[in-house]
């Protein structure tokens, strides 16, 4: 450690431990200290490599160290987005303890501990417990929670940024207002990466006041050396479409020989499976190189991961199971394959690397087409400059306030109006009108007026004094069946096997070695024969038996490519102004490649650029159709809701629109009217997010797809019954059902609310397309074309590979980039 203050603060044990390691106290974890002395709670903001986690636990040791040896009770909860991280945490805790010979009991608890451990620790629970958000939500809607947690003096939130603004976070901010009213001296820390606006964090760290707000003491730990970013230049054509980054795996190949362990990190699961094969070919050297992402069987993860921390591993291509976690003090070069997204979420990743505070971590920035430099190079510069992305907040999910209604009168009977003030407190639901908590309770007493007839809606009832309590026992088992704010998509399990039929009837493989998982929507596209890609092999598909799908080895480069919902990143508002205002100067372009710079003179010179807030539009035919084609640069869900409602308005202005492909810089239609009379002024109004977009939401199955997800959290439809699962098409069933019922006889539901939530929010992005569209006005430059534009040409290419399927896709696609390059050069 680098030096830092005196150590005279530390017990003498302490003191010593330190001292014959060689290490200082550093000023941010001195004051983390002082802030606990002080009873204060505390937002630690550090880089990794900077000692934050023992920052964090260092005063709940001290305390222990000093406490009568009789009193024995839960101290101190840490809490960690991640399984894997609360298990590395006590492994790594057991150090000092230990070599302090301090008598402090550690245990973790996760959905993998035994039960019977589960079940003592309510009991005869450790001094700290290192768990996560949902077994927090498990403990206190025991009946023991208030015995279990009288005690509490500590909580510590690891990773807090990636928790705070999502339904996980929501349920631990609920959890943690319960936790102040069962022990009132309880203060917390919180642990961060870097974020742009520390006072969201700051409130959801302490209890929040009826008027005004609190905010816990913010602590920021001396940075390190800045990372050393470089954004990779392909040797040979930059492509102008796609997202594989196949171009460059030679030269990602020769970074992971000259390092002593890479991370490679793609956006999807499919683009990992992808580059890891690729890899694996070009693999002349032997090197040690593995996969890891979250449809993989646990098991091999877990193999991954022991072989990361043993030094066994030169690589690692990864998703996002891998940006927060265990520390890996080899790793010493991270690549991004792909454009990153998010400032934030790149300096999370390059964070991975090179955990010595005194040399620079290094990042390699692999864009798989021409728009992606645009972007790498955008968050180069964010990096550099020490900027980034600033998240919006939101209103905590009434979905899962409702759950956590249910799950409080599973562990004791609770007055209406002091879990109201209780909910309040928690920084995401302060703002919560008395009148939503009253519908959010009125649905946990009956599912709602329209569902009020069926009993088995019917979690809680009231008693004489005016108390509310959990109906019987079966409901408080349904509510530990069903917590979490988690619901995953139906899946199968992959697993070596053949499907064998006797006397007509299918026989079940037994033995077979479990590979993950796949989802149900992928599944049901594959016929006995194809082969496809998955756990880094290339695998045959034999049949499917129950919720097993059954596969051989197989040998064949004609093979398909899985794809997982849900699983793309979208494009930071932040990343996006900047890659604009890269676009709108072109005294900026001399710092991309002479490929892309060559690219966009050519626009100029063929189109135009537009300028500072201008929405370019062109429209030009071809091939019988005709094209119009805008460039917003506000990322794939806007563009999506866009597409939608402008397809409405186009096909009640005549123009017989066909389709329509977002990408996440632009936005394609195309239809059988040439558009040209059009007033394209009239056609962006921002008036489509008022009757257009409720007429298209009205009988859209993203609001029906978004309603399950709500109902599942909420409890209304369960997951799980004792003895049984529900299938994802009964689960769908229900809630379809219910949907339509709610939808005409109750529109004001709770549910039907918390679906609207959450569709304007992240499925529609609807702050951004009201901003978009708020933006351009007035502000819109309509170029009526001959031919395809520079700029267009990646933008078809896409629209290309949304509409040809079939093994020749890539050789069709390949036929259509030259055609569309000639016509673009005519």
């Amino acid at each position: 450690m680098a030096d830092g203050s005196d150590l005279d603060i530390l017990p003498p044990r302490f003191r010593d431990w330190f001292e014959g390691r060689g290490w200082r106290l550093r000023d941010h974890q001195r004051d983390v200290l002082l802030a606990s002395r002080a009873d204060r709670s505390a937002l630690l903001i550090a880089p990794t490599g900077g000692g934050k986690t023992l920052a964090g636990f260092l005063p709940s040791l001290i305390d222990l160290a000093e406490r009568p040896q009789n009193q024995r009770s839960l101290h101190t909860l840490y809490v960690s987005p991640l399984k894997a991280l609360a298990v590395d945490i006590q492994r790594n805790l057991m150090t000092p303890v230990t070599e302090m010979g301090l008598d402090v009991q550690i245990e973790s608890r996760t959905g993998d501990t035994k039960s019977s451990v589960r079940q003592r620790q309510r009991h005869t629970p450790p001094d700290m417990l290192l768990t996560t958000p949902e077994q927090i939500a498990l403990l206190l809607a025991h009946p023991s929670a208030e015995t279990l947690f009288s005690s509490l003096r500590c909580v510590i939130l690891d990773e807090l940024h990636a928790l705070r603004g999502s339904k996980r976070g929501d349920l631990l901010a609920l959890d943690l207002a319960r936790l102040w009213t069962l022990a009132p001296g309880m203060r917390t820390v919180g642990l961060s990466a870097t974020v742009a606006d520390p006072v969201p964090l700051q409130r959801y760290l302490v209890p929040q006041p009826e008027e005004g707000t609190e905010e816990a003491a913010l602590i920021v730990g001396q940075g390190g050396v800045k990372p050393d970013v470089r954004v990779l230049t392909a040797e040979d054509r930059i492509p102008w479409s796609g997202h594989s980054g196949r171009h460059a795996f030679g030269q990602v190949y020769e970074a992971i020989k000259g390092a002593t362990t890479a991370l490679i990190f793609t956006n999807t699961r499919s683009q990992a499976e992808v580059c890891f094969q690729e890899l694996w070919r070009m693999n002349d050297d032997n090197l040690a190189i593995a996969l890891h992402h979250g449809s993989l069987e646990r098991a091999q993860r877990e193999r991954v991961e022991a072989a990361m921390s043993a030094g066994q591993l030169r690589a690692v291509v990864c998703t996002a199971t891998l940006d927060m976690g265990i520390d890996w003090g080899a790793v010493d070069l991270v690549i991004c394959l792909g454009a990153p997204k998010g400032a934030s979420r790149l300096v999370q990743r390059i964070g991975r690397a090179n955990h010595r505070m005194d040399e620079p971590s290094r990042a390699l920035l692999v864009p798989a087409n021409r728009f992606e430099v645009l972007e790498c190079v955008a968050a180069k510069e964010a990096v550099d400059a020490g900027l980034l992305d600033g998240e919006g907040q939101k209103p905590g999910a009434l979905d899962v306030l409702c759950q956590h209604i249910w799950g409080m009168a599973c562990a004791e009977p609770f007055r209406p109006d002091a879990l109201y003030r209780e909910v309040t407190s928690a920084a995401p639901y302060a703002g919560l009108p008395r009148e939503v908590f009253d519908r959010a309770l009125g649905f946990v007493t009956n599912g709602g007026y329209a569902m009020r007839a069926y009993d088995r809606y019917k979690r809680i009832v009231p008693m004489p004094d005016g108390r509310m309590r959990i109906k019987d026992p079966r409901t408080a088992q349904l509510y530990r069946l069903n917590a979490g704010t988690i619901v995953e998509m139906p899946v199968y399990t992959v697993r070596y096997g053949r499907v064998t039929r006797e006397d007509g009837r299918p026989g079940r493989a037994r033995g077979g070695r479990k590979l993950g998982t796949m989802e149900e929507w992928f599944s049901s596209q594959l016929t006995p024969g194809d082969t496809f890609l998955f756990a880094g092999e290339v695998l045959r598909f034999e049949g499917i038996q129950d919720m097993d799908l059954f596969v051989t080895r197989a040998a064949s480069d004609d093979v398909m490519i899985p794809s997982w919902r849900g699983a793309k990143f979208p494009l930071s508002s932040f990343l996006s102004a900047r890659v604009r205002d890269i676009v709108n100067d072109p005294k900026r372009w001399r710092q991309l490649p002479p490929q892309v710079q060559e690219w966009l003179q050519l626009q100029k010179r063929k189109s135009v650029i537009p300028g500072p807030n201008q929405l370019l539009i062109e429209t030009f035919e071809r091939a019988e159709k005709f094209y119009l084609v805008c460039y917003p640069f506000d990322g794939r869900i806007a563009h999506q809701s866009l597409g939608t409602l402008l397809t409405r308005r186009l096909e009640r202005a005549g123009m017989q629109p066909l389709g329509f492909c977002p990408t996440e810089y632009a936005l394609s239609i195309w239809m059988r009217r040439d558009p040209r009379g059009l007033d394209m002024n009239a056609l962006f109004d921002q008036d489509m997010l008022g009757d257009d977009l409720d007429s298209w939401l009205a009988d859209a199955e993203l609001m029906k797809r978004t309603f399950r997800y709500c109902a599942l959290i909420a409890g209304m439809i369960e997951r799980q019954h004792p003895g049984q699962e529900k299938s994802g098409r009964q689960v769908s069933f229900s809630a379809s059902l219910i949907y339509d019922v709610l939808r005409e006889h109750e529109p004001d539901h709770i549910l039907l609310q918390a679906a609207w939530n959450d569709a304007a929010a992240g499925f529609l992005d609807i702050r951004r397309l009201s901003d978009l569209l708020a933006r351009i006005q007035g502000h819109l430059i309509v170029k009526h074309l001959a031919h395809v534009s520079p700029m267009a040409v990646p933008v078809m290419m896409e629209a290309g590979r949304e509409t040809i399927v079939g093994g020749a896709n890539e050789a069709i696609l390949a036929e259509l980039q030259d055609e569309l390059l000639a016509e673009m050069m005519s």
